[in-house]
C-alpha cells in the first residue's frame, strides 16, 4: 500500500469538524459554556437540550448518562455524563476513557493553560483551575486507579 493515500485518509479523519453534541458538551466540562448563564434562555436551553436527549439515554440511579454512539470530549471517548451534579459538586462533569495523566494533557492543550491546584490524597488525584468566580474546572481521579477513567467538570459551587 502505498503510503501518500493513507497518510490523505488520516488527515481527512483528523479533520472532521466535531459533532455539534460534542461541542456543546466539551464547552460545558471546559467551563466555556455554563447553563447557569443560559438557563434562563429558551432557545439555548432548548437547543442543547435536544442535542443531549438524542445522544445520550439515562444510566443509572446516579443521575448519569451514556452515549449513545461515539462521544469525544478534548479528544477523548466519553464513557458517562452528569449534566447535573456528581458528589457535593454542582456542575456539568463527564467521565473520559483515559488515564488521569493523559486527560490533563488534553485538558490543559484544549484550555492554554495548565492546572494548577494539584493534590494527591484520601484516595483520590485531582487537579483544577478556578477560571472565575463560581467556575472550576476539575480533574480527578483515583489514587491507585487501574481503570481508564478520569472525571472532569465544570463546577459552580460545591455544597457544605
Amino acid at each position: 500500500m502505498k503510503l501518500a493515500p493513507l497518510l490523505a485518509l488520516v488527515s481527512l479523519v483528523a479533520l472532521q469538524p466535531a459533532k455539534p453534541v460534542e461541542t456543546a458538551i466539551e464547552r460545558l466540562a471546559t467551563c466555556q459554556d455554563s447553563w447557569r448563564d443560559w438557563k434562563d434562555d429558551p432557545a439555548q436551553s432548548k437547543r442543547v437540550g435536544e442535542l443531549f436527549t438524542t445522544s445520550f439515554e439515562q444510566s443509572g440511579k446516579d443521575g448519569s448518562f451514556a452515549p449513545k454512539d461515539k462521544v469525544q470530549v478534548v479528544g477523548l471517548p466519553v464513557m458517562l455524563v452528569y449534566p447535573e451534579s456528581v458528589g457535593m459538586g454542582v456542575g456539568f462533569s463527564v467521565v473520559l476513557d483515559a488515564a488521569f495523566d493523559t486527560a490533563r494533557e488534553h485538558v490543559e492543550k484544549t484550555l492554554g493553560k495548565k492546572l494548577t491546584d494539584c493534590e494527591v490524597g484520601d484516595g483520590m488525584r485531582t487537579c483544577g483551575l478556578e477560571l472565575e468566580k463560581e467556575k472550576t474546572i476539575t480533574l480527578m481521579a483515583g489514587e491507585h486507579d487501574t481503570t481508564q477513567r478520569t472525571l472532569l467538570g465544570c463546577y459552580y459551587f460545591y455544597a457544605k
